[in-house]
């Protein structure tokens, strides 16, 4: 795992409070595309070194781009295609340090260069994912895949 640093400390504590904003944000709010897009706000506010963050949501058996923050994406993604596909395919969280060495890697931007995916699960059936990009390699570490799936379940509760 990782060292229990100052850092990782101070960067535990911000997640925890992020995601009480998260909690805060959407509890009373039942519209799943009001809650993703003001998640993906709240995340991109967050969140340093990223350049894209938003929701890809299953529909007739693909990804359909959802709510984002960032530049124009890919609009529909198969599944098993890309980190997005693959997540959903193995419904579990897929952390990429080098897309370009990721077989399959869809470049919606070609400035990314890390990803994070984390698939939503509803009644044991993947709906959508969030799907994070950075510029920079290796952005995305323990800390981040851990507190960015405790997000997702903050979030599968209101969906």
């Amino acid at each position: 795992m990782f060292e229990p640093t100052a850092y990782n400390a101070s960067k535990e504590k911000n997640y925890q409070l992020l995601i009480k904003q998260l909690e805060a944000l959407i509890e009373d709010e039942p519209d799943l595309i009001a809650n993703l897009s003001n998640s993906s706000a709240l995340l991109n506010q967050f969140l340093a070194d990223i350049n894209w963050v938003g929701y890809y949501l299953m529909k007739e058996n693909e990804l359909v781009l959802g709510p984002f923050q960032g530049l124009p994406a890919c609009v529909r993604i198969a599944l098993g295609r890309g980190v997005c596909g693959t997540a959903v395919s193995e419904k579990q969280t897929k952390r990429v340090e080098d897309v370009h060495q990721f077989p399959g890697h869809i470049a919606c931007d070609a400035n990314s260069k890390s990803e994070i995916v984390v698939p939503i699960i509803k009644n044991d059936e993947v709906i959508g994912v969030l799907d994070i990009d950075s510029p920079s390699l290796d952005r995305f570490d323990e800390i981040d895949q851990h507190y960015l799936e405790v997000f997702v379940r903050t979030l599968e509760k209101y969906v």
